[in-house]
């Protein structure tokens, strides 16, 4: 991901649903923000530690130069929900569940003109609109670009959605130009692969799929493995990722994919 930093303050906020706030910022530095195609671009959010001062204008390169690590702030990565040029404002959603955690705490206390500060955007998947149809699928954390994705997709052209949210007070109202059947899965500790039972169960569309599969990392690999073994989905087709990792934090995540790539290499 470019290192470039982009300072903004926030606009105003929203309680989109129980454990979702949503978080408008903007500022004279979104006028450079770069601007792509992609429904899944991402920022790396920083959050500085109590207590450090940082170089004024902030620049992550300089901290990481003159700082030891544990002075380095720290970083959680976001979606960005949608991106308005024109207005000057950049939307993310956070998912919130109380106290626990660093982002979601921080946007459910945010306030008109507290500081913004994220590294980004990166990005790599939008809905090809070659495809005869679209299959998205996520948990709480795979929404904002869900939903992104799905005002993306052609006039017409069919999208299977499942998501999985806590209940029925947590599902959100997406739209999409395409001819969408969007189906809800509430947790239930019971059934930990419903999502995976949900996708087995569904009937899919005639022709080339392009799909869109993120959020827990162990459910995220079971249903790729059915979307490779069961279904025959081509690898290009498909893009997958874990967004998150149960019991880690984003730095623990980040250290069990470091490991994991080095064990695949």
């Amino acid at each position: 991901m470019p290192r470039r930093t982009t300072a903004l303050q926030v606009r105003r906020t929203e309680r989109l649903t129980p454990h979702m706030i949503r978080v408008i910022a903007g500022g004279d530095e979104l006028a450079a923000f770069p601007d792509t195609d992609y429904t899944d671009r991402y920022v790396k959010i920083l959050f500085p530690r109590p207590g450090v001062v940082y170089p004024e204008p902030f620049d992550m390169d300089a901290v990481r130069a003159a700082h030891p690590r544990e002075e380095w702030p720290a970083l959680r990565t976001y979606t960005v929900r949608a991106f308005d040029a024109a207005a000057g404002e950049l939307t993310i959603d956070f998912v919130h569940h109380g106290d626990t955690g660093l982002a979601g705490p921080w946007a459910a206390a945010a306030r008109p003109g507290d500081p913004l500060l994220l590294l980004g955007p990166g990005g790599a998947y939008s809905p090809d609109p070659t495809a005869d149809w679209h299959l998205l699928v996520g948990d709480e954390s795979a929404l904002p670009a869900i939903g992104a994705a799905l005002e993306r997709v052609p006039a017409g052209v069919p999208v299977l959605t499942l998501v999985e949210v806590d209940g029925p007070a947590d599902e959100q109202e997406l739209t999409t130009p395409g001819r969408l059947d969007l189906r809800w899965c509430h947790r239930d500790a019971a059934r930990p692969e419903q999502l995976l039972e949900a996708l087995a169960a569904a009937e899919f569309p005639a022709g080339r799929v392009h799909a869109f599969v993120h959020g827990e990392a162990g459910v995220v690999r079971a249903l790729r493995r059915h979307l490779l073994d069961a279904r025959g989905v081509p690898r290009d087709d498909l893009s997958v990722s874990g967004y998150w990792r149960r019991g880690d934090d984003e730095e623990g995540f980040r250290v069990f994919k470091a490991a994991e790539r080095t064990a695949t290499a």
